[in-house]
């Protein structure tokens, strides 16, 4: 097969504890160096990212470092996109590691089978007792649900993988990535591609090497953003998210409404579904902080019991939050121009 040129593009800001080893495993990769460019699409990072950046450019030329002003991810995206020189889009993360055939089997997916996105499976890493704790939690299912692209080890159509890799010429065809996404930016594209009649790839082999979050707070405040803004998304493109992101907002709602009707009615019977609800909840939290520890070390025991709730909690209450800010949204998203502009922006 012969192989394009590709463009690998990686939305950045503050960055700069993991950027230099994202990029050196990008240029470990055995696609050839002369067959890609790499550009970085920074959102005004306040730290080290940038410098970074332009000192490895004196190794590595291929590397194109733009401004992103406006910051969030789909905005960079569709930066990186329109400057973009390849006829296949690779979509990467800076706070990942890539193993040495990434690219090439992500663009040999794409190629070979019948699909428009192509991509792989998420192996959660972290850094510090903390992190490898919250990594264990988001690789099984209580911690994700089904979200294939973390628990599979099978080939197959599925409805969205990790970041992706795309044909340039299929946002001609169906439009750039939604700039109204602060997040599930993804989730969105991928529900568009299958809605226009597209296919999406998942090839076991294609790892990601992801480093999660690696606080309490930093774990929570992920979980928070995230189910608020699957409320957003859901409510803006109906049909782009699965029914799994709503069941920590349904387990709050329930337990919320079940303290409340037993405390005003005195009644056993919701005092009995609250119990058996918690009771249900708790056998799988300790039946899995068991399986982590009985592997990984009895100290990651008590603290992958609270890393559970404490993850479904924030993911529910930002859902909560998500309904609420639902209204002010819908005003400001009628007044955006979210459509872009097409001019090239300057490469450094």
């Amino acid at each position: 097969m012969q192989l394009p040129f590709i463009s690998v593009i990686l939305p950045v800001r503050n960055e700069e504890k993991y950027i230099e080893a994202c990029v050196a495993s990008i240029f470990a990769q055995d696609y050839p160096a002369e067959q890609m460019e790499v550009l970085f699409v920074d959102g005004r990072s306040e730290d080290r990212t940038v410098a970074l950046l332009h000192e490895m450019q004196k190794a590595h030329p291929q590397i194109v470092v733009l401004d992103n002003p406006n910051r969030t991810v789909p905005y960079a995206m569709n930066i990186g996109i329109r400057e973009s020189r390849g006829e296949v889009i690779v979509r990467l993360d800076a706070h990942a590691e890539y193993p040495e055939d990434y690219v090439r089997l992500s663009v040999e997916t794409l190629l070979s089978r019948d699909c428009d996105n192509a991509g792989g499976v998420f192996e959660t890493r972290g850094r510090g007792f903390m992190g490898e704790a919250i990594a264990e939690m988001l690789r099984t299912p209580l911690g994700v649900g089904n979200a294939t692209y973390r628990l599979t080890t099978e080939d197959g159509y599925v409805d969205t993988v990790p970041f992706g890799c795309f044909r340039r010429a299929l946002f001609d065809r169906i439009g750039g990535f939604d700039e109204r996404m602060t997040r599930n930016q993804d989730n969105e594209l991928n529900f568009r591609i299958r809605k226009s009649g597209g296919k999406i790839y998942l090839n076991h082999n294609i790892r990601v090497l992801y480093y999660c979050r690696d606080t309490m707070r930093g774990i929570m405040k992920m979980g928070y953003m995230n189910g608020k803004w699957n409320v957003i998304t859901m409510t803006l493109v109906p049909g782009s998210m699965g029914v799994r992101h709503f069941v920590p907002l349904a387990f709050v709602l329930s337990t919320i409404l079940l303290v409340l009707l037993t405390l005003l009615t005195r009644s056993m019977l919701f005092g009995g579904l609250l119990a058996l609800e918690w009771g249900a909840y708790l056998l799988l939290d300790f039946f899995y902080a068991y399986t982590i520890a009985r592997e990984r070390g009895w100290r990651f025991f008590p603290v992958e019991v609270i890393l559970y709730p404490a993850f479904h909690f924030a993911y529910g209450f930002g859902s909560l939050r998500g309904i609420t800010a639902l209204p002010a949204f819908l005003r400001e998203d009628r007044s955006r121009d979210t459509t872009g502009g097409i001019k090239k922006e300057q490469r450094t």
